[in-house]
């Protein structure tokens, strides 16, 4: 037997019993007399304890115990003298009587510590290693538990989980496929799926009613913290639904895994549409944990000789509590952050509100203290706090403020951890306009339903008509975030057709890529909508973290590789030969 109880479970209540342990050296304190060794397994760290005088041997086997050797020890649990109220066995150790190494090791690269000495790309590499750091440890936890909790509420909910395959069609729309050739169809591809996104629809069509997946989809995307080349969705489709019952049923999920896992009660979600969070925030993911609502100042700041704003599409502002104080130098490091390349902004205008209740600004040769003051006052400002301005085109403009709202959100220190603001934003664009290839792309994907009423829009040929359609589309954000996002969909063969025209497809070519599913609504399509949660991103969210690396057993880095395996990799041309790949295919 090689342990009795794990190194977490030991309590007062254990005294004077003999039991086993196994586990990894944490680390070694040598005494002379005594000898301390830490040893730790998945649930936590016990004290071992060796004594000179009772056996001489045994201490000195246990001064020869490296970092991360794994070893069985057996002995009788016993009161501390001096105890460590920060650890759970904090109250008790074990007496050493037998000591057995089962598998040295090698000086790991880095410390197996909560704050390890190893960078990112050293400890994707020994990511087994990483693994098995408590932090790493408890995000996997945190993230098995809350893929249990979701099975059990949808299962209550009924649900049933299918399976989809991993193996598919390649599809134009959207991010950048993988491709997996086939050996056994030369010259054609498989593609792995960004989504489940059709067969769940094929399953409503053939009855299922209601389905869930915690699946994986492949993207082949630029990367960042929140984003892995794989990744995982709570996959959910429903039938005979409308909007508001998927919003009821995911809200609910919501609600219970935070209470489930976190213990946290979250109210009543607001809802904000699309044009609203736009307006306000700049963003269709807002950060609600603070104001600073957008400020619209056009009819109160032009044609008064400023020709930066009196030639803006829009002039608008946000205010920033209580940094009426900011130095010059302050303001700089803001306008320098807007005038990033990723932002593009060209400057700041600033007004400040001075505890005094005089008001000063970078352009003050250009407006009176009574006009300053009106600006104030419309963006609701109290002495002490100042208005960040900027003006210019206005789909840009409000995106910039976008920016630097939330960059003043976190050096005011208004994110809160442990403060959670969800928001369900509703009726987007069903389709938006790139000006670069001169064509409309659907705003979520071509399946998504236009609400009811802007059907009939659908026939126009005005560009400003067919920009004004509203999809039957809802995203669920947290804190910022975007958790998930889904829609109506549409059930009816014909107006698919027509959407898919709408996005450029030709006949053909929509037959040739999705014939399949038009072809299935043919056979009783039943009304249907769903969503999809990023899961990765949910347990970052959840957890106050930004990166989603951190909840992945064995992520990718920002270029996309597995350190650990070293993959991509080539292949042996043998195998090129075999997928006809190489210039020297084999005869079929």
């Amino acid at each position: 037997m090689y342990r009795t109880h794990t190194c977490g479970e030991l309590r007062m209540s254990h005294v004077g019993q003999e039991v086993t342990l196994s586990g990894w050296v944490q680390a070694s304190r040598d005494f002379g007399a005594l000898t301390f060794v830490d040893l730790r397994d998945r649930y936590g760290i016990t004290q071992l304890v060796f004594n000179q005088e009772d056996n001489a041997d045994l201490s000195a086997q246990a001064r020869e115990l490296g970092r991360e050797f794994v070893i069985m020890a057996k002995g009788m649990v016993r009161e501390r003298s001096n105890k460590n109220p920060n650890r759970a066995t904090g109250d008790i150790e074990i007496e050493v009587k037998e000591l057995q190494v089962l598998n040295a090791s090698k000086v790991p690269p880095f410390t197996i510590e909560d704050e390890t000495d190893g960078g990112d790309d050293l400890r994707m590499k020994y990511r087994y290693l990483d693994l098995r750091r408590t932090p790493v440890q408890n995000n996997l936890l945190f993230r098995s538990q809350l893929a249990i909790e979701t099975r059990k509420y949808l299962a209550g909910q009924h649900f049933v989980e299918v399976e989809t395959p991993v193996l598919i069609k390649s599809t134009p729309e959207g991010a950048r496929d993988f491709v997996v050739p086939s050996r056994m169809n030369p010259g054609q591809f498989y593609a792995l799926p960004q989504s489940p996104q059709t067969f769940k629809q094929i399953l409503m069509v053939a009855g299922m009613d209601r389905y869930f997946q915690i699946v994986k989809c492949f993207r082949d995307e630029d990367l960042r913290a929140d984003r892995q080349p794989e990744f995982t969705q709570i996959d959910c489709e429903m039938a005979f639904v409308t909007r508001e019952d998927i919003l009821q049923t995911f809200e609910g999920l919501t609600k219970y895994l935070f209470k489930t896992v976190l213990n946290i009660e979250l109210p009543t979600f607001p809802r904000m549409s699309y044009d609203e969070a736009m307006q306000r925030y700049g963003s269709d993911k807002p950060d609600l944990r603070f104001g600073m609502e957008f400020v619209e100042l056009n009819d109160l700041a032009q044609n008064k000789g400023f020709s930066v704003f009196d030639s803006a599409e829009l002039v608008v502002g946000i205010c920033t509590e209580g940094t009426a104080e900011y130095s010059r130098k302050q303001i700089d490091e803001l306008t320098d952050y807007v005038k990033r390349p990723q932002i593009g902004a060209k400057g700041l205008v600033y007004v400040k509100y001075e505890i005094d209740g005089s008001v000063k600004s970078s352009v003050d040769k250009f407006y009176s203290p009574d006009d300053l003051k009106s600006w104030l006052e419309r963006a609701g400002a109290k002495p002490g706090d100042m208005l960040l301005i900027l003006a210019g085109e206005e789909e840009k403009t409000r995106k910039q403020l976008n920016e630097l709202r939330l960059e003043m959100g976190r050096r005011l220190g208004l994110m809160k951890q442990g403060d959670f603001k969800p928001l369900w934003v509703v009726d987007f664009p069903l389709l938006e306009w790139d000006e670069d290839t001169q064509r409309f792309y659907a705003m979520h994907h071509p399946f998504t339903s236009p609400k009811p009423d802007d059907i009939v829009k659908m026939q126009s040929d005005d560009r400003l008509v067919l920009k004004g359609l509203r999809a039957d589309a809802y995203d669920l954000v947290l804190n910022g975030v975007e958790i998930g996002g889904g829609s109506i969909r549409i059930h009816d063969r014909d107006l698919q057709m027509k959407n898919f025209s709408l996005l450029g497809f030709t006949q053909e070519q929509a037959e040739y890529q999705f014939g399949f599913l038009m072809g299935a609504f043919e056979y009783g399509a039943p009304p249907h909508g769903g969503i999809a949660f990023g899961f990765d991103r949910l347990c970052a969210v959840m957890n106050g973290q930004s990166s989603i690396r951190d909840f992945i057993a064995f992520p990718k880095n920002n270029q996309g590789r597995d350190m650990m395996i070293d993959a991509p990799s080539e292949i042996a041309k043998e195998q090129l030969n075999e997928l006809f790949l190489s210039s020297n295919p084999p005869k079929k």
